[in-house]
């Protein structure tokens, strides 16, 4: 077993021929005796040699197991029953390493849930003044139809209100960036259906469908499903068909699908709208990226402003999935979502 290791074979074939020549030596100078004392004396020797460097790999082997502990997230890890030479410079080496990786893990930790708690913080006192704003917009729009007020004062409420409920979705879609960032959103682990899952998905933007006039096709394969978070990942496919039904004109349809098969579960969104410019294709999950023919929204009916598409990835990604863009054969953009199996 020892000798797998090729510096111990290299060390161990110099030994013997070392002692080879040795022993040759002295057979030609004081005889076979001699020759025989030299032999044996050299076989002793590499029998030590052999012994004291497999228990030193031995301890090396510990350390390494220690290290792995400690990369792994171990906590009660100590290298300090290493005694030996060399070797305990190192473990007193890797010991104040590791003392230095725990401190330095748990300012992180306390980092990590100072922000999510000041981001819940700003939400919040973000979100309240939106409100009160939009409802007091929606009021004065209802009291100026009432008392016959001009229909482009009615316009222009209209427009507010559309408005503030996309920088009341732009705080709340930040935030949920920032907590997944920030490690301390917690994605639950279970059987998700498919056809839940899509149902989900498309019933917030129901009536945004009819209002633009576009269809949404769903074919969903019987009993598909994956293991993973049901209401993360429903938000993240409501992102994907929200920015599908942005780029598509009316009269357009916004298909998704949904199959399982023996390597992984698999969701596709289509769209039948102009598709996406290839220079864009790799930046379309970039945070605030417009791409350089989308960037033209006028102020009152802003268009998307890059982070729907940077949500829904951040939510597949930090489940274990995957998720591409890309442009359909037949034309219009195409968005594919993976979850492989752990096991086939």
């Amino acid at each position: 077993m020892l000798l797998r290791n090729a510096e111990v074979r290299r060390t161990t074939y110099v030994f013997l021929a070392v002692g080879a020549i040795g022993a040759g030596a002295a057979w030609a100078l004081a005889g076979p005796r001699a020759a025989a004392v030299v032999a044996a004396t050299a076989v002793v020797l590499l029998a030590v040699l052999l012994v004291a460097t497999r228990l030193r790999y031995r301890r090396i082997a510990r350390m390494a197991e220690q290290v792995d502990a400690v990369l792994h997230g171990g906590r009660d890890v100590s290298f300090e029953r290493m005694r030996e030479g060399e070797l305990a410079v190192l473990a007193s080496e890797l010991d104040k390493m590791r003392s230095r990786l725990e401190l330095a893990n748990e300012d992180l930790l306390r980092e990590k849930n100072a922000l999510a708690d000041a981001l819940a913080d700003v939400s919040h006192q973000v979100k309240t003044p939106l409100t009160s704003l939009s409802l007091m917009t929606s009021l004065t729009r209802g009291a100026l139809v009432e008392d016959g007020g001009h229909p482009g004062e009615v316009e222009r409420l209209r427009t507010m209100e559309r408005l503030e409920g996309r920088v009341e979705w732009l705080v709340s879609s930040l935030l949920k960036l920032a907590r997944i960032d920030a490690g301390v959103v917690s994605f639950s682990r279970g059987r998700v259906d498919a056809d839940e899952l899509v149902a989900r998905a498309a019933e917030p933007l129901a009536v945004a469908f009819d209002l633009a006039d576009v269809e949404l096709a769903r074919k969903v394969q019987p009993g598909a499903g994956f293991t993973g978070d049901l209401a993360w990942t429903a938000e993240a496919l409501e992102n994907v068909l929200k920015n599908c039904l942005e780029h598509t004109p009316a009269g357009g349809r916004v298909s998704v699908s949904a199959t399982e098969d023996a390597l992984a579960f698999r969701l596709r969104v289509e769209d039948t709208g102009p598709g996406i410019a290839e220079g864009d294709l790799p930046h379309v999950f970039e945070r605030f990226w417009r791409g350089g023919e989308q960037g033209a929204g006028s102020e009152a009916d802003p268009g998307g402003v890059g982070i729907g598409l940077a949500l829904a990835k951040s939510l597949v990604t930090a489940q274990g999935g995957q998720v591409r863009a890309s442009n359909a054969p037949g034309g219009g953009a195409r968005f594919d979502v993976v979850f492989f199996k752990a096991t086939v």
